[in-house]
């Protein structure tokens, strides 16, 4: 460990995530501030779920979450673990639909289904471990596209159209009073916000763990890994299954709150979407999927508002420019060039003080 990792981890916990602590206060104030100063109403029109700009903006705000969480889920196995998915919409499928169903259908309360569903998306997880020691890089690609097209087919198909509603959708899931999306959107607001955050933390505490630097290891030179005597496949296996888990979480917010969950989260589309994000953010940087799934979701919807028919060029522009200009994503791009002007610093006080030490 080097003297600077050493020096970090030795400050106190509040220190090292003051930047996370101002984001979560950030986050719950932001509905009061919006109520007062755009609606003009009093703090208790957040509190009862009063219409107006700041219950919109909250709802919006979920929708960055559910993609942040989707996001981090893609970027644990492609940035850090140098897994290529394209099937990787199927763990957030299999989280919507499973919860949709064991709400709607099964009758099942909300803590029994969401077990029921991390169980389901262990099994989906193991799926895509066992072809693991067969096909590495392109090939493992086509065939988790292959696997995420055959849940599509069964998600759109008549056969299950009781179930999962086929073409139109899943609709009418029954949410919990107490986290109803319509008349307790402060607190599922809330909820929401807690998730992300601890998610973050644990994701946080992976990367940094020896775990997280073996699977660092597997994605720069597997074969190396392979000669110092990590069995890689157990890694991969278990960087599936905590992204399964929380892409089905994903999902599984989703479900709560979206009024009909479509067969388009199966698609190879709403994978690449989890791929732009990270790009967006910077591969292989756990903040920078919350980063990216933010500007996407909020670049996504403002242009459709002010250019309808013109915003999908202008956002395919926008990705051209961000990959020429800022090719490490925006924390990716952030982090280098802040670590080269902490080497600067260190350098131009070493000439000050007339140290020759390098």
């Amino acid at each position: 460990m080097s003297l600077v990792d050493l020096a970090t981890t030795r400050k106190p916990w509040i220190v090292r995530h003051r930047l996370l602590l101002l984001g979560v206060l950030a986050a719950v104030l932001f509905p009061f501030v919006i109520a007062i100063v755009v609606d003009g109403a009093p703090i208790s029109a957040v509190w009862e779920n009063a219409d107006g700009n700041a219950k919109f903006l909250q709802g919006l705000a979920i929708e960055v979450v559910v993609l942040a969480l989707y996001a981090m889920s893609y970027d644990l196995v492609l940035g850090v673990s140098g897994l290529l998915s394209f099937g990787h919409a199927m763990f957030f499928a299999v989280g919507a639909y499973s919860l949709g169903i064991l709400l709607k259908s099964a009758g099942l309360g909300l803590v029994p289904s969401l077990l029921i569903v991390m169980g389901i998306a262990v099994l989906v997880a193991l799926l895509f471990a066992v072809v693991l020691p067969r096909v590495k890089g392109i090939g493992f690609a086509l065939v988790t596209l292959g696997l995420a097209s055959v849940t599509g087919i069964i998600i759109s198909s008549s056969e299950f159209k009781d179930y999962t509603g086929a073409d139109v959708g899943l609709q009418g899931v029954p949410s919990p009073d107490w986290l109803n999306p319509t008349d307790q959107r402060f607190r599922f607001y809330l909820v929401s916000m807690g998730v992300l955050v601890l998610v973050y933390l644990l994701y946080q505490r992976l990367v940094d763990s020896p775990t997280g630097k073996v699977l660092v290891a597997v994605r720069d030179n597997e074969d190396r890994a392979l000669m110092l005597g990590y069995s890689t496949f157990w890694y991969k296996t278990f960087a599936l299954i905590v992204a399964s888990m929380t892409a089905a979480l994903a999902g599984s917010l989703h479900t709560l709150y979206q009024p009909i969950v479509t067969p388009e989260v199966a698609g190879l589309g709403f994978t690449v979407a989890a791929l732009l994000m990270i790009l967006i953010g910077g591969v292989g940087t756990v903040s920078g999927a919350i980063v990216g799934a933010a500007v996407f979701r909020l670049t996504e919807f403002y242009l459709d508002r002010w250019f309808e028919g013109l915003s999908n060029l202008l956002i395919g522009a926008g990705y051209i420019l961000l990959v020429l200009f800022l090719p490490y994503g925006i924390v990716g791009t952030w982090r280098t060039r802040s670590n080269r002007i902490g080497e600067g610093r260190s350098r131009l006080a070493r000439l000050l003080s007339g140290s020759k030490g390098e």
